[in-house]
């Protein structure tokens, strides 16, 4: 069984840092874990991911398990080898991937049947399929499979969701019991909506289930801000002490700052990295677009306190450059750097934790941005 320590608390938020470890190292909370949904980083080499500083990573179930599959997956006995990664990996349940990209799907108390966006073919995900998909991975981690619902949902749609997603989480902690050695850790996934009183009850029925660890997903599907921050807030306190927290699909780096000031552990988001393929750079200082023309012969650094390769390297201009000839060399550049910033922001909040400056270094943060406004 994982097993999360909580090495240092804020004494002024409910901000954590903590550890744990699955097979294949150390994972130091909090974590931002890039996202590779089909078996890669986009634009990144494991290597580079590793220099980045990522200690885990994610896959994805149900791109996987359709293209290229546990036929040939299961040649490298998981995807640590096939994908040449030496961290560890996390694994969806593909739930969420069936809810918006399928063709035809539908649900019942079995599970998923759909279409493949591929080719059309028809499958049924059951809570034990994924659990079965996710053994063939052999990801460090694997998440139950769970009802996904739209944004906004009525209470008895989200209630139903709820608890189909109890009885799954029931059925996967059963087969995966039966099917590993319990290495490979399990974790639930909160729904319940923007309801607070179905959160407390999901919360509480998977709790009772006393997996290794919980997400919460349901959340930055569409909601405003303020609305996510307030389930975000209800919820986290609820999960268990000694477990850790994961908000799923989140964030922005002040989603990321004000989530750990709440209390969670482990986000992961394509924001870095879609971002970067549009153009989109983070900085200590905000957000900046590098088609912008008035980069056009900015010798500056993309962030002058950034030690990454692309900004030790290479300049706006560049970059700029680069990006407005669409060379291929921008999207790795501009990838690095934005992965590198997400992985940073996290060592920085974990160091802040732990020197108990956390509230101190929020405020920074936001001074910094108000102070790169006209960046």
């Amino acid at each position: 069984m994982l097993t999360f320590e909580v090495i240092s608390q804020s004494s002024t938020t409910s901000a954590r840092a903590g550890t744990f470890n699955t097979a294949h190292g150390r994972v130091e909370t909090p974590i931002f874990m890039p996202v590779g949904t089909l078996a890669t980083v986009k634009a990144l080499p494991p290597e580079v991911l590793t220099a980045a500083g990522a200690q885990i990573i994610l896959g994805n179930t149900y791109h996987l398990y359709l293209r290229p599959g546990c036929a040939v997956i299961d040649k490298f006995n998981g995807l640590h080898r096939f994908m040449h990664w030496e961290g560890s990996i996390l694994t969806d349940s593909g739930g969420f991937q069936v809810f918006s990209l399928a063709q035809l799907s539908t649900i019942d108390e079995a599970g998923y049947a759909f279409q493949s966006h591929l080719d059309g073919s028809r499958h049924l995900l059951t809570p034990e399929r994924a659990i079965d998909v996710q053994i063939c991975l052999n990801s460090d981690i694997h998440m139950c499979l769970d009802q996904c619902i739209p944004y906004p949902a009525d209470r008895q749609l989200t209630a139903d969701a709820l608890g189909l997603t109890t009885r799954w989480a029931k059925r996967c902690k059963t087969h995966w019991e039966a099917h590993t050695d319990r290495q490979n850790h399990l974790f639930g996934i909160v729904q319940g909506g923007m309801y607070a009183d179905l959160r407390s009850r999901s919360a509480q029925e998977l709790a009772e289930l006393a997996l290794p660890g919980y997400a919460i997903g349901g959340l930055s599907v569409g909601e405003p801000k303020a609305l996510m921050l307030e389930m975000a807030a209800h919820t986290l306190p609820l999960l268990p002490p000694d477990k850790p927290k994961y908000i799923m699909g989140v964030g922005t780096p002040e989603d990321l700052v004000e989530l750990v000031a709440l209390g969670a552990d482990m986000f992961d988001c394509v924001m870095p990295t879609r971002n970067a393929r549009n153009g989109q750079l983070f900085t200590r200082r905000g957000r900046l677009n590098i088609s912008n023309a008035r980069f056009r012969d900015d010798t500056r650094p993309l962030d002058e306190k950034c030690d990454c390769y692309t900004c030790r390297h290479f300049s706006r201009a560049y970059l700029r450059h680069l990006y407005t000839a669409r060379e291929i060399m921008a999207y790795y550049l501009n990838t690095l750097h934005n992965v590198y910033y997400y992985l940073s922001l996290a060592r920085e909040m974990r160091t802040a934790i732990c020197d108990d400056r956390f509230e101190a270094f929020r405020r920074q943060f936001y001074l910094d941005r108000e102070a790169g406004a006209h960046q």
